[in-house]
C-alpha cells in the first residue's frame, strides 16, 4: 500500500532527481578545483582556463580578443638611436637633428594640423614666439613640445647652441577617440567622441632652407622667362607627319 502512493505521487521519482543533483553538484565543485591530470604532467586548472576560457562554464573569451592598443607611437623617436657613420673628406657634413614627440593630447587632429604647419621651416625662436600669439588650445601644447625638443637636443644630442635650430618637420596624427553619449530630449540620446591626437616634430642644426616649399615660390622673371621658352619649344602640331 505505501509504495502504490509513493508512486501515485512521485515521491521516489522526486527523491532521485534530488539525489542525482546532489551528486552532479559535488562533483562539478570537486573538478573544478581539482588540478587537471594528464598522463605525463599535472596542469593547474587556471592554465586550462587560460588556454580554453569555456571550461569554467563562463564565457570570458572576449576578454582574450581585446586589442591592447599601445600607449603611443614609438618608430618615430626610434630615429634618434640611429647611428650614422662618420662622414667622408671633402663631403658637406650631416647636420644634427632630433626628434620628439608629444602623445594623447586633448584635441582635434584637424585642428592641429594648421598649427603644425604654420611652424614649418622656421627657426625655433621664431617658432615659438610666433605659437605665442596663437590664441588656440592646440599652440599651447606645439609649443610645450618644441621647448622640451630644444632641452633634448642640447642634452642629449650635442647641440652647441640651442638657437642654432630649425624645424624640419612639423606634424600631427590622429590618437585615441573617446566615445560618450549626451542625453537630449524626449528620451534621445546623442554621440559625442572626445579625440585626442599626436604631435611630431624635428628639429634640425644649422640654417633653414630660403623657401620650405620650393614648388610654391614666387619665380623671378629670368625663371619665369625660361619657364614660358620651354613650354614654348615642347609645342607639337597634332596630326603632323
Amino acid at each position: 500500500m505505501l509504495s502504490v502512493i509513493r508512486q501515485t505521487l512521485g515521491v521516489n521519482t522526486l527523491s532521485a532527481r534530488l539525489a542525482r543533483m546532489s551528486i552532479g553538484g559535488s562533483t562539478r565543485e570537486h573538478l573544478f578545483n581539482a588540478p587537471y591530470r594528464s598522463t605525463d604532467v599535472t596542469i593547474p586548472i587556471s592554465t586550462i582556463n587560460a588556454r580554453a576560457p569555456s571550461i569554467c562554464g563562463i564565457h570570458t573569451s572576449a576578454l582574450y580578443q581585446v586589442k591592447v592598443n599601445p600607449k603611443g607611437p614609438s618608430n618615430f623617436i626610434k630615429n634618434n638611436d640611429v647611428v650614422y657613420p662618420p662622414t667622408p673628406l671633402g663631403e658637406k657634413e650631416r647636420p644634427a637633428f632630433v626628434c620628439y614627440v608629444k602623445e594623447n593630447i586633448r584635441y582635434s587632429p584637424k585642428k592641429m594640423w594648421y598649427i603644425a604647419t604654420h611652424i614649418r621651416g622656421m627657426r625655433i625662436d621664431d617658432a615659438i614666439n610666433q605659437l605665442k600669439f596663437v590664441h588656440k588650445i592646440g599652440a599651447v601644447a606645439v609649443r610645450e613640445a618644441l621647448e622640451e625638443a630644444q632641452e633634448l637636443a642640447v642634452k642629449e644630442h650635442n647641440v652647441e647652441f640651442r638657437s642654432n635650430l630649425w624645424v624640419s618637420e612639423s606634424f600631427s596624427c590622429k590618437g585615441r577617440v573617446m566615445k560618450g553619449y549626451r542625453r537630449h530630449a524626449r528620451k534621445r540620446f546623442g554621440n559625442i567622441e572626445y579625440k585626442y591626437c599626436h604631435y611630431f616634430v624635428t628639429l634640425e642644426e644649422g640654417d633653414p632652407p630660403e623657401h620650405y616649399y620650393p614648388h610654391t615660390r614666387t619665380l623671378t622673371a629670368k625663371e619665369m622667362l625660361e619657364e614660358w621658352m620651354e613650354d614654348q619649344r615642347q609645342r607639337r602640331i597634332p596630326f603632323s607627319l
